[in-house]
């Protein structure tokens, strides 16, 4: 696809090797004429949750790249960050790549494996924060979703590894999957604790979890894999005790919206940041 600049707009899914699967992403390689409205215009067009636009100069290290939702920018993207790994890499071959973002410097590394390319961010340093009894009040009633319906081994928190997400644990699969909540309420609520998705969770064993993400500030119901949500995720996990210091997470996305996507969500002991890892593959 190109656009009427004349830019190159490539499309790739992240967290998949099926095109129909994962989470979609725009990348720009070559971003360095376009200005922030040129910028959020290609996103608009494109309708992904996000697009990604590589802006450095020629010969400059490490790569800039910047982040759009079809709404606004946004200061880390996980999905969009692979998808543009990986393309990177059928370009120029596979290895050690760094991207400075507006919440930071991210490392990303590309390896062959299984015949395929799967791409490794290194977060941000993450942090937990409380949630305000009202505004967890707000949220579940704008998911309505009942307080009992929570799972009370996962506490509700906000996590950060490069973006804001509320983290939330159903207590029950088919909780999960029954999605149906107030666009405009819960948009209101985002915008108030500066929160980029809901990170709803359902822990399936010691170290698998499903996940869905509503992402109304960037214009979209639901995110079909969310990179930046999951190394919160991960940060939360081991914030709760929920899983030992050296750690290696699965987790399932975009299954209820018919985009299946598999995340892994890798801890060391030692190191507060998080490394999450996928597959992705060119759409089109």
């Amino acid at each position: 696809m190109s656009h009427s600049t004349g830019t190159e707009i490539l499309r790739y899914t992240a967290f998949s090797t099926d095109p129909s699967g994962g989470n979609p992403a725009g990348v720009v390689l070559d971003a360095s004429g376009m200005d922030d409205a040129a910028m959020l215009a290609v996103a608009a067009e494109l309708g992904y949750s996000e697009t990604a636009f590589v802006t450095r100069a020629a010969g400059e290290v490490p790569y800039t790249v910047r982040y759009f939702s079809p709404k606004a920018e946004v200061p880390f993207c996980g999905h969009a960050t692979v998808a543009t790994a990986l393309a990177l890499a059928e370009r120029d071959g596979p290895g050690e790549l760094e991207f400075r973002t507006r919440a930071g410097t991210v490392p990303v590394s590309v390896a062959r494996r299984d015949g395929g390319l799967r791409a490794t961010l290194t977060s941000v340093e993450p942090s937990v924060a409380e949630i305000g009894a009202d505004d967890l009040a707000e949220a579940l009633a704008a998911l309505d979703w009942p307080a009992a319906d929570l799972d009370p081994a996962l506490p509700p928190r906000i996590a950060y590894a490069g973006a804001r997400h509320l983290v939330l644990a159903a207590g029950s699969r088919e909780r999960l999957a029954a999605l149906d909540y107030d666009f405009a309420r819960l948009e209101a609520l985002m915008h108030r604790l500066d929160l980029t998705t809901l990170q709803l969770v359902w822990r399936e064993s010691a170290d698998v979890f499903h996940a869905r993400d509503p992402f109304p500030v960037g214009g979209v119901v639901e995110d079909p894999a969310t990179g930046a949500a999951a190394a919160a995720f991960g940060a939360y996990a081991r914030e709760s005790g929920l899983v030992p210091e050296d750690a290696v997470l699965t987790l399932h996305q975009g299954a209820d919206m018919g985009r299946p996507g598999t995340l892994t969500v890798e801890l060391r002991a030692g190191d507060p940041r998080v490394r999450v890892s996928g597959t992705g593959t060119r759409i089109g």
